[in-house]
């Protein structure tokens, strides 16, 4: 018989259920349902302490989740994640999976899938996810599927490679280890990788063809249409324009791009030619082309500044009001770069003065009340021009990437993924490393790093953190432990196999993999000691059920660090995480009884 659940465990258990319940819901935002669930403890705690403890340990074992080594390191991550996005570090790998998505949408994701879990089987997982976050968001941004609908299938990908070897993620380790203590022979790094490798054949359509159907699209909405912005573009000698038909290059080119005028021929040296599109395609087509919008003394300049005053430098698009003296005048005539050392990319103008875009060959444009700016400098020179020459800066300003700092970022953060994944350094340590370094080195600024961390994720880990603790501190892990027990000598072995790994899954999904692993191991060891069953494939149902921790933000950090960047909520991890769990559960419990016979 067994017996009845203390009181601190019935209270975790119905603290676990009502969080669940109030983040499945979604009436509460999850900052407001993070922070009940910490104070209910808090409180909880202080009148009724856990056995032989004090009501400061309860408050410590509240707020403790925001001293965590895992919270520390899931900043340290978003830091080091921020320095790969702001050097630009990563733009090469992106441009390079672009091309597969601008062959075609379904193609990029499988092979973005199959490479995030081929390469979280050699690497831990949490390293490969940061690394391919940044990428997956630049994606989005150029074009292809919106961030919110592949971040969760690239991170299952990323779990589901991970779980194949023993060094993929510390909860293998753990529980190998856990299991190497209590008798059983080590487990060699592939020993369970074939049973992986088929359930991930298995699982794969899923995450590749319905699991980013079932996700939203929570890409930002557009104030307004994006604006065209008119230039003209030189042809420098070492343009990739020289000798070349129009043809030829035209191929290679953004869709948001034009020319609007094209020379008699072929291109040379020194044609001055009228351009069009959106700012990321006349970026992305002058890198291409290598051409130049304004006078490259101007770019120089802004460029040394930018180095000598470890200044940012911006692009921002502002508006030619009626009071300016710019009016009716063209770029050469204006006196901008001149007067604040500022660079006019381009220039947007309203559909109402559409009739003073130039049409003829060799037209200058002119400024007109109303046409929007595109300029590029550093912060005070773009001031100097908004308050000398009477223009409005627009919202939604852009910092160029620093570049000169990229190599820098990336052997920084390859360092860490190194030290990280050959088990030179834990990941924290690896990690907080990694961070200080952007710091030291100026590839993330202190004073910018707010933007790299989210509030909501900070107070879910802490409260996660403090919901695992309670339960297993009160007792209710092992109380369901035992009670599972109890009921599985009326099943098959698969069925054996099933329960035992949605046990360990619900530990997993709503305390942590460590505690799911510390509890779950020893108990499979003694239900098959008890059923007369082999042990090893029921530390395998342990070991595979630790990764099945898709269902909530919760269950691990890797969950966390995509829940900012998707814009997510806790219901879109159950919506497309339960359905997942279910298909791994089953397969890989009919797998193992299949390959141990049992």
């Amino acid at each position: 018989m067994i017996e009845v659940p203390s009181f601190h465990a019935i209270a975790a258990m119905v603290l676990t259920l009502g969080m669940f319940i109030g983040f499945a819901r979604g009436k509460l935002s999850t900052e407001i349902v993070s922070l009940l669930t910490i104070a209910l403890i808090a409180v909880g705690l202080y009148f009724y302490p856990l056995p032989h403890t004090t009501r400061t340990d309860g408050l410590t074992l509240a707020f403790g989740g925001f001293g965590h080594y895992a919270l520390i390191t899931i900043c340290a991550l978003m830091i080091m994640g921020r320095g790969l996005v702001v050097t630009g570090a990563l733009e090469p790998a992106a441009r390079l999976l672009e091309q597969v998505w601008k062959f075609n949408l379904q193609v990029g994701l499988l092979v973005s899938l199959l490479l995030a879990m081929v390469l979280s089987m050699i690497v831990n997982d949490t390293p490969v996810l940061v690394l391919l976050l940044p990428i997956f968001v630049a994606l989005a941004q150029r074009g292809a599927m919106p961030a919110s609908k592949t971040l969760i299938p690239l991170n299952a990908a990323v779990l589901i490679g991970g779980m194949a070897t023993t060094i993929g993620t510390s909860t293998n380790l753990l529980v190998v280890g856990i299991a190497s203590d209590l008798g059983m022979p080590q487990m060699s790094v592939f020993h369970f990788t074939p049973i992986v490798l088929a359930a991930a054949v298995v699982a794969l359509p899923y995450l590749w063809l319905v699991m980013p159907r079932l996700l939203p699209d929570n890409s930002p909405d557009e104030i307004q249409a994006v604006r065209r912005f008119y230039t003209r573009m030189r042809v420098p000698p070492d343009s990739e324009l020289v000798g070349k038909h129009f043809d030829e290059v035209m191929e290679r080119l953004p869709k948001d791009f034009r020319f609007e005028e094209r020379p008699e021929g072929v291109f040379s040296a020194g044609n001055r030619l009228l351009i069009s599109g959106t700012h990321d395609a006349l970026e992305d087509a002058n890198r291409i082309l290598k051409g130049q919008v304004a006078p490259a003394w101007v770019l120089d300049r802004i460029r040394r500044h930018s180095a000598s005053d470890k200044e940012d430098i911006q692009v921002v698009e502002m508006v030619v009001t009626a009071d300016s003296r710019i009016i009716g005048r063209t770029l050469a005539t204006s006196g901008i770069a001149d007067n604040y050392g500022v660079a006019v990319l381009g220039i947007h103008k309203p559909e109402r003065f559409m009739h003073n875009r130039p049409a003829d060959h060799g037209k200058e444009i002119r400024l007109a009340e109303g046409d929007v700016l595109l300029v590029m400098g550093l912060p005070e020179g773009i001031q100097d021009f908004a308050a000398g020459d009477s223009l409005l800066q627009l919202e939604g300003g852009k910092v160029m990437p620093r570049r000169s700092k990229a190599l820098l970022a990336a052997g920084i953060m390859f360092g860490s993924i190194f030290t990280a994944s050959m088990g030179l350094f834990p990941i924290a340590i690896a990690a907080l490393g990694g961070a200080i370094l952007m710091f030291l080195t100026g590839c993330v600024k202190f004073d910018r790093v707010g933007r790299a961390l989210s509030a909501k994720v900070i107070v879910l880990v802490a409260a996660s953190i403090a919901i695992g603790r309670i339960i297993l501190d009160s007792g209710a892990a092992e109380w369901l432990g035992v009670l599972l027990s109890l009921g599985l000598q009326f099943l098959p072995p698969a069925g054996v196999l099933a329960a035992i790994m949605l046990f360990v899954t619900l530990l997993t999904n709503f305390a942590s993999n460590a505690t799911a692993a510390t509890v779950g191991t020893p108990i499979a060891f003694n239900i098959a000691s008890t059923l007369g069953l082999p042990e090893e494939p029921l530390i395998l149902a342990v070991l595979f059920g630790c990764n099945l921790c898709y269902a909530t933000p919760i269950a691990y950090q890797t969950n966390m660090l995509i829940m900012a960047e998707g814009n997510y909520r806790f219901a879109d991890y159950l919506r497309t995480g339960v359905p997942l769990v279910l298909i791994m559960v089953t397969t890989l419990s009919i797998l193992l009884a299949m390959t141990y016979q049992m």
